[in-house]
C-alpha cells in the first residue's frame, strides 16, 4: 500500500493513528488538549514526509533523505504514544488488567528507543561508535542528575513493589496525610488541614515512613488512644465496665466495633490511675473529630456512673468558696430540679413538701450524641426526666422486622414510668441524638413517698395508663398503619393501680 509523494511507512502511519484516535478519544476526554497536541505533532511529520517527495529531483538527495529519515521517525513516535494510551489506559483496564502509571511509561519510553534504532540501523548508523559515545554521555549524565535519577528510580521502585500505593495514609516524621499522586520525581500527599506537601521519591526511599492506613485492607482502619485518669478509689472493672458498655452500644459515626474496643489499666499516676480507650478508626481523616466524639462518650459514661476524671495530688485549688456560696449553688441546682419535676403529669399530685423531697432524690444522668439511653425489653427501675437535648424512641417489631422510629422527646419530657412504678420491660429502645443533660429517679427515691401515701397509686395509675395507651397506639400504627384509640379503660386503669401497689408492697 503506498501513497504519491510520501514514505512507504507513512500508509502504515495513518492507518495506526487512526485506530488508536477511534480507541482513545473518546473515553480519554481529559486528555483532549495532549492527543490533539500529538496529532498536529504527527500532521507536520507527515507533511514534511510529503515535503521530501515533491523536492525530490530539485535539491541534494542526502538532505531529502534526512528530512524523510526524520519525519518518518516523528510519525512512529507519534504512533507509539496513540497506540501506549490505547493499549494501556483503554484496553488493558477493560480486560481487567491494571499497571502502574510509571510502568507504562517506561513501556512506551522503550518502544521510542527501539524505533530510534530501527531507524538508525535503517539510515546505516554504526552502533559500535554510537554505543561507544552513548557510554560516556550516560557516565556524565548519571554524575549530574544523581538526585533527579535517585526520584525517578525511587518513584519506579514505589510502583513495582506496591509499597506505597495512591489513596494509602502515611506518616512521615510530622508530615501525614493521604497519597494522592505518585509521580517519576515526587510523591503527593494531602494533609488532614488540606495542604498539598510534595516528598521528593529519593526521600522516601532512604527514610522511614509508616503506613498509616492501608486502602488494600478489607475494611481500612486505624488504631486510636483516648487515655483518662480516675481516683484509685474506683475499682477499675467499674470503670472498664462503664466505658466500654457506652462505646459499644452508643452510635459513633467513624467508629468501627470489629476489632472490639478495648479500656486497659495502663499505669499509676499521685492519687489516680490511668486508663486508656482503644478502638478503630474507620476513616483517618476526621480523626481529631472522632476522638472529641469518643471523650464526650467516655466522659458521660464516668458521670452517669457518679464517677469524676481524677486531678494529681500536686494539684492545688486556690479557689476559696465561702458557706453562702455553697448554698446558692445548691438552691440554683434545686430549683432546676424542681422545676423539672412539675412538668411531669406523674408527680402532679405530689404537695410541695413531697416534691421538695423528691427532687433531692434526682441523680445527674448526662448522655452523650449517640448513647443508647435504654434499650427495649431491659428491666430497669428507673425514669429518666430530659433537662436538656433529644431523643428517639425506636421500637423492634415482635416479628424481628427493621426498627422504626415511634417518637422524638426533647426538654421536659419522661420516659421509663412503667419501669419505675410496675417493674415492666422496657417498650422501646431509646437514643440519644443529641448531648442530652437527664435526671434519674430510681424505685428507692420515690417509695418512701408511696408508701405515706398509698392512695398515690390510683392517680398515677391513671395516668400511667394514657401513657401506655399513647405507646400502644404508636406501636399499632406502626404495625398496621393506623391510629387508635387512646382512650383508658377503667378496668385497666384499677390492674394497673394493683400492678403499682405489688411493686411496691403496699
Amino acid at each position: 500500500m503506498t501513497l504519491p509523494f510520501l514514505s512507504p511507512e507513512a500508509p502504515f502511519a495513518i492507518l495506526l493513528m487512526l485506530v488508536g484516535a477511534a480507541l482513545v478519544l473518546r473515553p480519554l476526554q481529559a486528555w483532549r488538549r495532549s492527543l490533539m497536541n500529538t496529532g498536529v505533532f504527527f500532521a507536520a511529520c507527515l507533511a514534511g514526509d510529503l515535503l521530501a517527495g515533491l523536492l525530490a529531483g530539485q535539491f541534494q538527495p542526502a538532505a531529502l533523505r534526512w528530512l524523510r529519515e526524520m519525519a518518518v521517525f516523528g510519525e512512529g513516535l507519534a504512533v507509539i504514544r496513540y497506540l501506549g494510551l490505547a493499549l494501556f489506559i483503554v484496553v488493558l483496564p477493560q480486560m481487567r488488567v491494571h499497571i502502574s502509571g510509571i510502568l507504562a511509561d517506561i513501556l512506551v519510553i522503550i518502544g521510542y528507543v527501539a524505533w530510534a534504532f530501527l531507524r538508525l540501523n535503517l539510515a546505516g548508523v554504526e552502533f559500535s561508535h554510537l554505543f561507544a559515545t552513548s557510554a560516556v554521555l550516560t557516565a556524565v549524565v548519571a554524575i549530574s542528575m544523581q538526585d533527579t535519577l535517585g526520584n525517578l528510580l525511587g518513584g519506579l521502585a514505589l510502583q513495582m513493589d506496591n509499597s506505597l500505593e495512591i489513596g494509602d495514609w502515611i506518616q512521615m516524621g510530622d508530615v501525614g496525610g493521604r497519597v494522592s499522586d505518585i509521580q517519576w520525581r515526587y510523591t503527593a500527599i494531602v494533609t488532614r488541614n488540606g495542604e498539598r506537601v510534595v516528598i521528593p521519591n529519593s526521600h522516601l526511599m532512604k527514610n522511614r515512613y509508616a503506613v498509616v492506613c492501608n486502602k488494600r485492607q478489607a475494611v481500612p482502619q486505624q488504631r486510636r488512644n483516648i487515655a483518662f485518669n480516675v481516683d484509685l478509689s474506683v475499682p477499675p472493672a467499674r470503670v472498664t465496665a462503664a466505658v466500654l458498655q457506652d462505646i459499644r452500644t452508643a452510635r459513633i459515626p467513624n467508629v468501627s466495633l470489629d476489632p472490639a474496643p478495648l479500656c486497659l489499666l495502663m499505669d499509676f499516676g499521685p492519687g489516680f490511675a490511668r486508663y486508656q480507650l482503644r478502638y478503630w478508626l474507620i476513616d483517618p481523616g476526621p480523626d481529631d473529630i472522632t476522638d472529641s466524639d469518643v471523650r464526650h462518650h467516655v466522659l458521660a459514661a464516668l458521670q452517669r456512673e457518679g464517677i469524676r476524671l481524677a486531678v494529681s495530688d500536686q494539684t492545688i485549688h486556690l479557689v476559696q468558696e465561702g458557706e453562702a456560696h455553697r448554698g446558692e449553688v445548691r438552691a440554683r441546682e434545686l430549683n432546676r430540679r424542681l422545676q423539672a419535676i412539675s412538668q411531669i403529669d406523674l408527680f402532679s399530685r405530689l404537695s410541695e413538701a413531697e416534691q421538695l423531697e423528691l427532687a433531692g432524690r434526682l441523680v445527674n444522668a448526662p448522655f452523650a450524641r449517640g448513647d443508647i439511653v435504654t434499650r427495649q425489653g431491659a428491666i430497669a427501675h428507673w425514669l429518666y426526666i430530659i433537662v436538656s437535648g433529644e431523643a428517639e424512641a425506636w421500637w423492634q417489631p415482635p416479628d424481628g422486622g427493621p426498627q422504626r422510629l415511634l417518637e422524638k422527646r426533647g426538654p421536659g419530657s419522661v420516659f421509663g414510668e412503667l419501669g419505675l412504678m410496675t417493674g415492666a420491660p422496657r417498650r422501646a429502645t431509646v437514643v440519644a441524638i443529641t448531648d442530652m443533660e437527664a435526671y434519674r429517679l430510681d424505685k428507692a427515691g420515690f417509695e418512701h413517698i408511696i408508701r405515706a401515701r398509698p392512695e398515690l397509686a390510683e392517680g398515677i395509675s391513671a395516668i400511667l395508663e394514657s401513657r401506655l395507651e399513647h405507646f400502644q397506639a404508636l406501636e399499632r400504627g406502626h404495625a398496621e398503619g393506623k391510629p387508635a384509640s387512646l382512650s383508658p379503660q377503667g378496668s385497666d386503669v384499677a390492674a394497673l393501680g394493683k400492678k403499682i401497689r405489688e411493686f411496691f408492697g403496699l
